[in-house]
């Protein structure tokens, strides 16, 4: 296993453990799956995290024989949408998902998370979707979520828990947490009255102020930074 392969393994392990070290996910549910190459990494079905070692971890072909598998152990059983985003979506290369406790609780109402914070807009959009319901593992609940993710970078999955992707493992993990975050400031303020969701206008100037201050060849954004 040559040392960018083993690092990415290891990588989707640690992760693994650190959602469920700060409770984005519990006991063995949820997965990880990261793109390497022609190839995706993702994790074994039902490996306690804490039992799993880098040679676990099974590998799938993205582009080849649909749903063939290489490894010791069979790949998670959401390995299908984990496949399917490879596949449509060219700009992510790792996927989480997870149950965490608000996503899951807004996903079992079936409700969408709508701009009640200027960071949903970090998702892609006014809101942050909530798929339509399919069992767990099917091709009907992967064509669901990709349908959620269209333009977006994360979904609630009804009555079942969340999907972040990224960039990278480190943006997947980041956006997770924060789409977790997100969805709790939501259910709180649900219970004292609901929230005044910002307008499609207040979300693009938030997109056009996200895309200014990550511009690093922006003057005025290395002198706020400096300041």
């Amino acid at each position: 296993m040559i040392n960018l392969e083993l690092e990415l393994r290891s990588d989707i392990i640690a992760k693994c453990r650190e959602m469920n070290a700060i409770g984005l996910n519990q006991g063995t549910s949820g997965n990880i799956s990261a793109r390497l190459g022609d190839r995706m990494l993702i994790t074994p079905s039902s490996i306690p995290y804490d039992e799993m070692e880098p040679s676990m971890i099974a590998s799938m072909p993205v582009h080849e024989e649909y749903g063939s598998w290489e490894g010791p152990l069979r790949p998670s059983s959401e390995w299908r949408f984990h496949l399917d985003i490879l596949r449509e979506r060219p700009d992510v290369s790792a996927t989480i998902h997870a149950h965490p406790p608000y996503c899951t609780a807004l996903a079992v109402s079936r409700k969408s998370i709508p701009a009640c914070h200027y960071m949903v807009a970090v998702f892609g959009g006014n809101t942050i979707r909530c798929a339509d319901y399919a069992t767990f593992g099917t091709k009907e609940l992967s064509s669901a979520a990709l349908a959620a993710l269209e333009d977006r970078s994360a979904c609630l999955l009804a009555n079942h828990g969340s999907i972040a992707t990224g960039s990278s493992i480190a943006k997947a993990m980041w956006l997770a947490v924060e789409l977790e975050t997100i969805a709790r400031q939501y259910f709180c303020s649900l219970l004292i009255g609901g929230p005044i969701v910002l307008s499609d206008e207040q979300i693009a100037d938030t997109v056009a102020g996200i895309e200014k201050y990550s511009r690093p060849d922006n003057t005025e954004c290395k002198e706020t930074r400096a300041a």
